[in-house]
C-alpha cells in the first residue's frame, strides 16, 4: 500500500503516437469531469479507481486495462481509503479510428492479462527512455486493443512473414543510421507495424528495433575502432548523444565506448 505524500511524475516521450505519460499516487484527490483530445491507456497498480464515462458509473481496478476514448467526459475518485497509484500513457487520437470510440465507451475495461503484460512493458521502455522499443510495443498493443474493440476480427489475408521479415531486414541494412522507424518500414512493406513486428520475430528471433540497434552497434565498433571521437560517432550512428551510446554499449559489451575504444588501440 501507499505511504507518504501524493506523487506525480509526466513526461512527452520521443515516440510517434505517445502524447504523455503520467504516473500518479494519490490518496484522496478526486479529480473533476473533463476530457482529453488523446486515448487515454489506463494501468491501476494499487486500489481501486471509481469514474464515470459518459454518464455511466465504472471503476478501474487492478486487474485488466482500461481505455478512454478521447472527447468523452469523465472523472475519477479513489473508491478505497489508502488512495490508488496509477500509470497512464495518453495516446494521440490518430492512433485508433474514431469508429471505435463507441466500443470504448460501452465497455472502457478490457480483461485481458496478456494485454496488459504489453502495456506494462511499453510503459518501462518509456521509462527507460528506449524509442525503439516502445515504437515496437505500441505497435502490438494498439492491434491488441483494437482486436478486442472490433469484436476481435483479424484481416484475412497478409503477407507471408518470411517475405516480410526478408525484405524489412534489406532495408534495415541497406541505412541502419538513416532507417525510417518500424511504422515507416512497415508503411513502405504496405502492412501494419504489429505485422512486420511478429513476422520478424518469427523469422530472426528478436524483433526488428533490436536488429537495428545491432547493427548499428557494430557500426559504432567499426568507428570506435578507426579512431573517431565517441561523442561524434553516437551522432553518426543513429544515437541521440553520447550518453544514450554508452547505455546500449555497456548493456552488449559490459564496457564504455571509450574504454572500449582505448582497449583496441593497445592491442593495435
Amino acid at each position: 500500500m501507499m505511504e507518504g505524500a501524493d506523487r506525480v511524475r509526466a513526461w512527452r516521450p520521443r515516440v510517434a503516437g505517445v502524447a504523455e505519460v503520467l504516473h500518479a499516487e494519490w490518496r484522496d484527490h478526486a479529480y473533476p469531469a473533463h476530457t482529453h483530445g488523446t486515448w487515454t491507456l489506463l494501468l491501476v497498480d494499487d486500489g481501486l479507481i471509481g469514474y464515470e464515462l459518459d454518464r455511466h458509473d465504472h471503476a478501474a481496478p487492478r486487474s485488466g486495462v482500461t481505455l478512454l476514448p478521447p472527447h468523452v467526459v469523465h472523472d475519477g475518485y479513489p473508491v478505497t481509503a489508502h488512495g490508488f497509484r496509477k500509470r497512464v500513457l495518453y495516446l494521440e487520437e490518430q492512433v485508433f479510428s474514431e469508429t471505435l470510440i463507441g466500443a470504448a465507451v460501452d465497455a472502457p475495461l478490457i480483461d485481458d492479462r496478456s494485454l496488459r503484460e504489453q502495456v506494462s512493458r511499453l510503459d518501462r521502455a518509456l521509462v527507460r527512455g528506449d524509442e525503439r522499443e516502445a515504437e515496437t510495443r505500441l505497435a502490438l498493443v494498439a492491434e491488441r486493443l483494437a482486436w478486442h474493440l472490433t469484436g476481435r476480427h483479424r484481416a484475412r489475408s497478409l503477407p507471408p512473414a518470411g517475405q516480410v521479415a526478408r525484405q524489412a531486414r534489406e532495408i534495415l541494412d541497406a541505412d541502419p543510421v538513416g532507417a525510417a522507424g518500424i511504422a515507416g518500414v512497415a508503411d513502405a512493406l504496405g502492412v501494419s507495424a504489429a505485422h512486420l513486428v511478429r513476422s520478424f520475430t518469427r523469422s530472426y528471433g528478436i524483433p526488428p528495433h533490436r536488429y537495428l540497434l545491432g547493427r548499428r552497434l557494430d557500426l559504432a565498433r567499426r568507428w570506435l575502432l578507426a579512431g573517431d571521437d565517441p561523442a561524434q560517432v553516437a551522432v553518426a550512428t543513429g544515437f541521440y548523444d553520447q550518453s544514450h551510446l554508452t547505455r546500449h554499449f555497456k548493456r552488449l559489451l559490459a564496457t564504455t565506448p571509450g574504454r572500449y575504444q582505448r582497449g583496441g588501440a593497445a592491442a593495435v
